[in-house]
């Protein structure tokens, strides 16, 4: 495998400022394995090759004429992003039939950050319709498929992003997460994902956005192959842009500063709801023992609360956003779910039977007043509870989900396993998503590693630690050749 498709976007970028290999080279490396891969994974759905081949070379001019410890920190690497955030001359779709045609006259606050730093994003990846299902799947831009195994899911709704980096495409990308939507697809493909503090990182430019309190639950933050790159792309994204009233300023702490033998953990194998697979248990318990291994100290704990998880994150987000999603899958005007599923029953209905589903289910918080707020009350006793649990120099490993990388339809008939992501975003809790090899079948393990408010350092250090334990990201055979 080329050499230059298993770096960190922070390697790439000191070799380039080194002048070791120019930013053409890392570019056209990457634009090469994405071709080779797209075709069985679906993972790019716009791409942008020729104006990143430009701005590759105005990059290598650049060097040529600018001291090194002035240029941004990825100067001439190149990136992904999700289709959903606006990227200017590119679609933002977001899976949704009625919006063909609609091409980003700007960039999102993310998109610009990211390009601020001196990255060069090679296109836009497929997510769920609407961003709102666990399989990256959709009627503009149909469905993306696992490098691992293609004949299982990406997971979603960053879905195409998990995938391009799994498969060498990418060193790195930007997502989106209101129920597990970066940490879902960073596990089901085998890379890191972080979801930040709830109002760490602006939202700002992203189709189809929340409102109100709810901004604090949608959280914007990358996806990486190495676990080196979370803290800087973290550092890059974070602040308030003046847009986004939801993001609030943080003073973020440095990883390189946390000791894992004085960190406790706590180790919280399910919810008590959604069985966990052997596998998931057995690697959990693997990190544990690791950690414990080296000083740090470790529990397990029940937290019987986390059993509504489904049904906290439920009314806790539809109370808090504004804008119902049966409105937005029509474009402006609500759809009729029952009338839209008995056309999808004859194929004859524009949207995909999640997003259907959800359409006609979302309301039903509103019609149960009382049962809602008891809920929220719960939530907050839950929210009140975790950070007591942690503490402020702990972590909590949490699984990533029911079972690795299904088939594909399979979230269909266990609809609520997301619950296992979805809940964190409720809590605002700070996330980093760390793969631990792979399994019997060759599909990804992983485990989430969450931390209060705040904390976002304490969850990239101990992500940092277990990939040099674990390994971390493990290539899918479908790069090796590139």
């Amino acid at each position: 495998m080329n050499r230059l498709l298993t770096l960190s976007g922070t390697k790439l970028a000191e070799m380039i400022r080194k002048r070791e290999v120019s930013s053409v080279e890392v570019v056209e490396a990457h634009i090469r394995q994405i071709e080779k891969v797209n075709p069985v994974i679906n993972a790019m759905v716009k791409d942008r090759f020729e104006e990143a081949r430009v701005e590759a070379k105005a990059a290598d001019e650049k060097i040529k004429t600018t001291p090194v410890d002035q240029l941004p920190p990825f100067h001439g690497v190149p990136c992904t992003i999700k289709e959903a955030f606006a990227l200017k001359g590119m679609p933002n779709v977001s899976g949704l039939p009625a919006r063909r045609g609609i091409i980003s006259q700007e960039d999102a606050t993310g998109v610009a950050r990211y390009k601020q730093a001196g990255a060069i994003p090679l296109g836009v990846t497929n997510t769920s319709e609407l961003c709102m299902w666990y399989e990256s799947s959709n009627k503009v831009y149909g469905r993306s498929n696992n490098a691992y195994n293609p004949r299982r899911i990406v997971g979603g709704s960053s879905g195409g992003e998990g995938a391009v980096i799994s498969a060498g495409g990418s060193p790195f990308g930007l997502g989106a997460d209101v129920g597990g939507s970066i940490r879902m697809p960073a596990f089901f493909n085998g890379v890191f994902g972080h979801k930040p503090t709830g109002g760490l990182v602006p939202n700002t430019g992203q189709y189809p956005y929340v409102t109100e309190e709810a901004a604090r639950f949608l959280c914007t933050g990358p996806l990486a192959r190495k676990a080196e790159d979370l803290w800087p792309l973290l550092k890059i994204l974070a602040g308030p842009d003046g847009k986004d009233p939801g993001c609030v300023k943080f003073e973020l702490k440095d990883p390189a500063t946390v000791k894992i033998s004085e960190l406790e953990v706590v180790s919280v194998e399910d919810n008590g709801s959604q069985p966990v697979s052997r596998d998931l248990r057995e690697a959990q318990k693997k990190v544990a023992a690791y950690l414990a291994g080296k000083g740090a100290r470790v529990r397990t704990a029940r937290v019987e609360k986390l059993k509504y998880s489904f049904n906290i994150w439920s009314a806790m987000l539809t109370t808090a956003n504004k804008v119902h999603f049966s409105v937005l899958l029509g474009n402006g005007k609500a759809v009729n779910g029952p009338w839209e599923l008995l056309k999808w029953v004859f194929r004859a209905s524009d949207h995909t039977l999640p997003s259907i589903v959800m359409a006609m289910i979302e309301r039903i918080p509103e019609w149960t007043p009382k049962t809602t707020q008891t809920l929220i009350e719960i939530g907050k006793a839950l929210r009140k509870e975790l950070v007591e649990l942690i503490g402020p120099n702990g972590v909590m490993l949490f699984p990533s989900h029911s079972y690795p990388a299904p088939l594909h339809h399979r979230p269909l008939l266990t609809p609520f396993n997301f619950a296992y992501t979805g809940i964190l975003n409720v809590m605002e809790l700070p996330v980093t998503q760390t793969p631990l090899g792979l399994n019997r079948q060759g599909l990804p393990l992983g485990v989430q590693v969450a931390a209060v408010h705040g904390n976002d350092h304490l969850t990239v250090a101990v992500a940092l630690e277990l990939e040099k334990a674990f390994g971390g990201w493990v290539p899918p055979k479908i790069a090796e050749n590139g």
